[in-house]
């Protein structure tokens, strides 16, 4: 009921945001005049770059799996990075890919099943830091040295065991103290994947670029790589479906006030990028029609595969 409830305030956001952003019909007007004077091959640079995205990612994915012992074939690891990166867009929350590759790399690895589910949270978990370095000014930058510290000395001295059982998210920061602890000894292999990130968030600030210039907005590099960071914060948090109708709204709002750019065609470079994104992420449905996992012989619902990973995290968190 609780998943229920939290779908469909998801939903109701996203529906309420579009609405806000799209019910002007003189700013559909001027949007649908974009549209027709749009210059798609900056479209098709957009796609190229995404690729670059999905290529950062998932080497940035299988650094972090050696560092566990985990070595699964070219094809067996693109396959499972292609529908995590599918089941993201598509499933609300954002995170439903996680799930999906867990569940799938626990059935590939099932005699290094922590390992598996570490790594997996390990790679969101140095995504978001990356970018976090990206948006860099000095407050944050301090904050996150700060908090780079203290991790340090949580982690090692497994403080959060200490956490009462019944603490907010105890188990989850367990995962991420155990992930963390091993990916700091380390080192070299997380900087290497650090730097993965970097390119892959500079590809996807890259291809929402593109997609302004498709609609003739010359906009400064610089300014737009500012705006960016923010845009992608707060399309990530878990309030509308996908990030559908924030990200239109926080381009209104930024992209018009900061820099001077239309409102319509502001919104419109938040719509066509979720659009290429989109386009770019389907072969993971087709590679997820195909996929047979090597411990498993059909396909789960999601719903199991939500219920064993949870159960393995918890015993992970055990254990620990």
């Amino acid at each position: 009921m609780k998943k229920i409830l939290i779908t469909l305030f998801q939903l109701t956001v996203t529906i309420a945001v579009l609405y806000w952003v799209y019910h002007d019909p003189a700013r559909r007007a001027q949007m649908a005049a974009a549209i027709r004077d749009a210059q798609y091959r900056w479209v098709v640079i957009a796609i190229l770059a995404y690729f670059v995205v999905e290529i950062a990612a998932a080497f940035r994915w299988h650094v972090l799996l050696k560092v566990q012992g985990i070595h699964l074939s070219f094809l067996r690891l693109s396959g499972l990075f292609l529908i995590g990166m599918f089941y993201n867009q598509f499933l609300p929350g954002g995170t439903g890919g996680d799930i999906m590759k867990s569940y799938y790399l626990l059935k590939e690895t099932p005699d290094k099943k922590a390992g598996a589910l570490l790594a997996v949270v390990f790679d969101r978990f140095i995504g978001l830091v990356a970018l976090v370095a990206i948006t860099g000014t000095l407050i944050v930058l301090g904050a996150s040295i700060l908090a780079l510290l203290s991790t340090f000395v949580i982690s090692g001295f497994n403080l959060f065991h200490s956490l009462p059982e019944k603490f907010p998210g105890r188990e989850k920061l367990i995962e991420i103290s155990a992930a963390y602890h091993l990916y700091a000894h380390h080192w070299p292999a997380t900087l290497v994947a650090f730097g993965a990130s970097i390119v892959a968030h500079l590809a996807t600030f890259t291809t929402f670029l593109c997609a302004a210039y498709a609609l003739g907005v010359a906009i400064p590099l610089v300014n737009f790589f500012a705006v960016m960071p923010v845009e992608r914060t707060i399309s990530a948090l878990p309030i509308s479906f996908a990030g559908i109708g924030l990200r239109e709204k926080v381009f209104q709002i930024m992209l018009n006030g900061l820099c001077g750019v239309p409102e319509a065609k502001a919104i419109l470079i938040g719509s066509l990028s979720f659009l290429i994104i989109l386009i770019c992420c389907l072969p993971g449905a087709l590679v997820y029609l195909f996929y047979k996992p090597s411990g498993a012989v059909a396909h789960v619902k999601l719903r199991e595969m939500q219920k064993e990973v949870a159960t393995l995290e918890h015993e992970i968190s055990e254990t620990e």
